[in-house]
């Protein structure tokens, strides 16, 4: 049942509806009842004084739409008639005129007009057409013109009213002379006399005899009609295609924290990992902050200086915590000691009244005894009060204003790169003209010109010829200066202009000193520099798509697994090999709308996420390696320390960043 509403759902918003009043496509299901709404309310109002005489050019009229409102809006204007004071066009813009002159004969269009100027007085004469002149306003406009016309018919080609109207406004129901072997009148409906191709009925229905009479050949059905792809994934039928689709592996669950926990587990760590140059903190694994927060027998420094950087940064800024702190005349440097009387601070003004209640455990010392969902709770929301302080959203800014210097700055040397292999195909390609030309040209005997003729080439295929080294000699002794020093000072003369628009001026600032930094490295060592400058400056972290089933997938940096996240955000999974990652991206469906999305979104990623995979095997297998050595040199008198077993790495964290 909830399958078959979420394909429901799915689909009305979608943008495949239209609104039946005015035409309009591409609207969701809740757009189209509100434009078809919005219409009818229009139609309300139409003018009733003239809704026969339209009625009347409506019924049995073979135009299209467009055509029969202009024709209708036309004729409800009215002929025009001498001393009509109107507007004509003139010189491309309307100016308002006098018809001195109707032309007496029904074919003859062209209106004689006088120019009125500001005093109506006559500045000039013109002979117009009929469309170049505008009279009167309609009260109503062609858009809902158009809707009442769809509105009042059942069918077009020709347009039919409905009976209700034709009975109400007394209109002739007979179709004209000429329709009368194109229409005809089946059970008070008129149904056209379409002829379909001998070929379309063979094609869809079965064979044709030579009555004309259709035959289906046995039990087959009409050839179903091509689906146009991507379509909504729900909407996707299985075919034999589908057989060269790999089976989806199953994501491994094995996580130390609850289920319900691996959300902000997951949360808590991206960002302590993605701004820690702002909260002065040296980044560590996930695994790392997974163990330390189920480690019950103390509390890790890992988790301590975690607190510490987001209390630290949240002092800082002018709000309730920082009132708080003042108003209890707290020193304001936090310690490995006194780190638990912040927290408390924190939690007794900030959080809930549900964690308040956990402030006793705290201040006696028992904090590694909490809960698993409480402290990931205690986390998340001092994650949500550093979100909101000034400081971070300066920096976000200050990120977004770098990654759109660097993003303008890749678009550049795409575009210039771009010219410069158009240039060179042209220089090839003119080359390659100019010595086809010399050999047909050369005569036989005179062997002697070929190295002349090479050397002209040359000297053109270098963009310099005989004749320019003089004009390159005087543009130097003027002082002309080169191409790369002529972009830097012009890229000068526009900051000093730009003094008016300061976010602009800092925008070409950076993109200046980017292009100084890129300047001695070659077009891949580029690219690969600002790709890596973009990855610094995060702004979030965003899932790379959804497969059939609406089902999140995530890739965090630092961290060599794909998450799988349900769509209630109450089932979490990974993936965590190559293997995996390739059966992943092998089973999803290009013709489904999201799997063919997160499918380019993995192609695409597939290296970084490759490299982090591999990076992370590599610790893994370290680390058992270390753990078996560990395992070898331990004796019955000597027991190696808890530290020194790589299983409690994460208690060796050392903050490298910490603030002195």
């Amino acid at each position: 049942m909830s399958s078959e509403y979420l394909k429901r759902i799915n689909l009305y918003r979608k943008r495949v509806w239209t609104c039946k009043a005015t035409g309009k496509v591409n609207l969701t299901y809740e757009e189209a009842l509100v434009s078809e709404k919005e219409a009818a309310e229009r139609i309300q109002n139409f003018p009733k004084e003239l809704v026969a005489p339209v009625l009347r050019e409506v019924q049995f009229s073979m135009l299209t739409l467009k055509d029969l409102a202009n024709s209708i809006a036309a004729k409800l204007q009215g002929p025009f008639s001498e001393g009509a004071v109107l507007y004509g066009k003139k010189d491309g813009r309307l100016h308002r005129c006098r018809i001195v002159k109707v032309p007496e004969e029904v074919d003859k269009t062209h209106y004689e007009v006088t120019w009125l100027g500001s005093d109506n007085k006559v500045t000039g004469k013109a002979l117009l057409k009929g469309e170049d002149l505008t009279g009167k306003k309609l009260p109503f406009t062609r858009a809902v013109l158009k809707s009442f016309i769809k509105d009042s018919t059942y069918r077009s080609f020709p347009w039919v009213l409905h009976d209700s109207l034709v009975k109400k406004h007394g209109i002739s129901t007979a179709p004209p002379e000429e329709l009368k072997s194109k229409i005809s009148i089946q059970d008070g409906l008129v149904v056209s006399h379409r002829k379909r191709k001998r070929s379309d009925i063979e094609k869809n229905t079965g064979e044709v005899n030579e009555n004309g009479f259709v035959h289906r050949k046995g039990n087959e059905k009409p050839e179903a009609q091509a689906v146009k792809y991507p379509i909504d994934d729900l909407l996707v039928q299985p075919s034999e295609e589908d057989q060269d689709l790999t089976e989806r592996p199953s994501p491994c669950r094995d996580f130390y924290v609850p289920m319900d926990c691996v959300g902000n587990l997951l949360m808590v760590w991206d960002f302590c990992t993605s701004f820690g140059r702002l909260l002065s903190l040296s980044p560590f694994s996930l695994g790392d902050f997974e163990n330390a927060i189920c480690h019950k027998d103390s509390t890790p420094s890992l988790i301590v200086e975690s607190y510490s950087a987001l209390l630290r940064l949240l002092m800082k800024d002018n709000g309730d915590f920082s009132m708080a702190i003042e108003n209890k005349k707290r020193r304001p440097k936090i310690t490995a000691v006194t780190w638990t009387e912040y927290l408390c601070d924190f939690v007794e003004t900030s959080c809930a009244l549900k964690l308040s209640t956990h402030v006793s455990t705290i201040k006696r010392g028992h904090y590694g005894l909490l809960d698993i969902n409480v402290k990931l709770e205690i986390f998340r929301e001092l994650v949500d009060q550093v979100l909101a302080t000034d400081i971070f959203r300066e920096k976000l800014d200050e990120h977004i204003e770098e990654r759109h210097a660097l993003a303008s700055t890749r678009r550049d040397e795409a575009l210039e790169e771009g010219k410069k292999r158009r240039e060179e195909k042209g220089h090839r390609k003119v080359g390659t003209d100019i010595k086809e030309v010399a050999v047909e040209h050369r005569p036989k005997s005179v062997a002697s010109n070929h190295n002349g003729l090479n050397g002209v080439i040359s000297e053109k295929w270098n963009g310099i010829s005989p004749q320019n080294h003089s004009t390159v000699d005087s543009e130097s002794e003027r002082g002309v200066v080169p191409e790369k020093n002529a972009e830097k000072l012009n890229d000068a003369n526009v900051l000093i202009e730009d003094t008016s628009n300061p976010s602009r001026r800092a925008l070409k600032l950076m993109k200046i000193d980017i292009k100084e930094a890129i300047e001695t490295k070659n077009t891949a060592q580029r690219k690969e520099y600002l790709e890596r400058e973009m990855e610094k400056r995060i702004v979030r972290t965003n899932p790379l798509g959804k497969d059939r089933n609406c089902n999140r997938y995530w890739f965090f940096r630092r961290e060599g697994k794909v998450f799988v996240e349900s769509t209630d955000s109450m089932q979490w999974g990974y993936y965590e090999t190559k293997e995996e990652l390739d059966a992943l991206i092998g089973s999803l469906n290009p013709k489904g709308e999201r799997e063919r999305a997160l499918k380019k979104q993995l192609e695409k990623n597939y290296n970084k996420i490759n490299l982090e995979i591999q990076k992370r095997s590599k610790e893994a297998a370290h680390r058992i390696a270390m753990e078996e050595d560990v395992v070898l040199r331990r004796s019955t008198r000597v027991r190696a320390p808890p530290r020194e077993n790589p299983a409690f790495a994460f208690l060796k964290y050392v903050n490298k960043w910490k603030e002195l």
